[in-house]
């Protein structure tokens, strides 16, 4: 009898013993709650602008200042405060460097990361090769844009503005400040377009527009921070920048024109923010 019954109960105990081995499987490799899985939209999760960190929605969208397509961003757990400890010491650590690789260079920045510039061979809006670096930006006070002909959303007045700053800056245009507007869409913007475009804002002396081969192009806009995986995403941001001195700053392409001529005598009188992006030169 008692046979019987330890073999009926057997089978029982198997399948509640497989049955708590597979619970405690999936509780072992389940990601807790609210926890930062790459790809997946935490609760905590959110879409912000590239330009305007401050535009936050939970839905996809695009900016209302600059109409920009809004990114995923991914939440940021609060490190313990051991970790916070560990972080402050360590960007101390990275700034205290920086100061002191770029002071050897002729000038100090408080921020550890640098703007490449590379010296890549592109055209200008009257065919004429010309090399980024050493012929537009070495030793000069340089303002940057990025646009393409076909745009008619946020380029128009991207040109509009900077046709008002080069009014305002009068004979300092080409002489002391140099703008330049790089073409994000090479494959289309020929020179004669750059060209036509141009003349719609009536640019003179001293206000260039480049194109050139798509692999040189795209290396100009990795390095100087507005590579898009389409042209029609590209950002409206524009670098205000003294190479002689080795201060850049960002600042919004369609802000007032008043708001980046101040920026441009800033660089003028090398008195641009010294935590601004810092640039090296290849």
């Amino acid at each position: 009898m008692r046979n019987r019954y330890f073999s009926a109960a057997l089978p029982l105990a198997f399948a509640l013993l497989i049955c708590f081995a597979t619970a405690a499987s999936a509780q072992s490799v389940a990601p807790a709650a609210g926890s930062n899985v790459p790809g997946a939209n935490n609760a905590g999760d959110f879409y912000s602008c590239p330009m305007h960190p401050e535009v936050k929605s939970k839905k996809r969208g695009r900016c209302p200042k600059c109409k920009m397509d809004l990114r995923l961003t991914h939440a940021q757990p609060k490190p313990s405060s051991e970790g916070m400890s560990a972080g402050v010491l360590e960007a101390s650590s990275m700034k205290a460097d920086a100061v002191e690789v770029n002071a050897s260079a002729g000038y100090a920045s408080r921020d550890s990361s640098k703007m490449t510039i590379p010296d890549v061979e592109l055209l200008d809006q009257n065919g004429n090769r010309v090399h980024f670096y050493t012929d537009l930006v070495k030793g000069k006070v340089v303002v940057v844009q990025f646009i393409f002909t076909t745009c008619t959303t946020i380029c128009p007045p991207l040109g509009a503005t900077f046709a008002r700053v080069q009014k305002e800056l009068g004979e300092r245009a080409g002489r002391d400040v140099h703008l330049i507007s790089v073409s994000v869409d090479p494959a289309t913007d020929t020179p004669e377009r750059l060209k036509a475009w141009g003349a719609k804002f009536h640019a003179a002396e001293g206000w260039t527009f480049v194109t050139g081969e798509k692999p040189k192009v795209d290396e100009l806009l990795r390095a100087l921070g507005a590579a898009t995986a389409s042209p029609a995403e590209h950002s409206p941001a524009v670098l205000v920048g003294n190479d002689a001195t080795g201060q850049w700053t960002r600042t919004y392409g369609l802000a007032r024109p008043a708001v980046i001529i101040k920026l441009i005598g800033d660089a003028v009188e090398g008195r641009l923010d010294s935590s601004t992006d810092s640039a090296a030169k290849e």
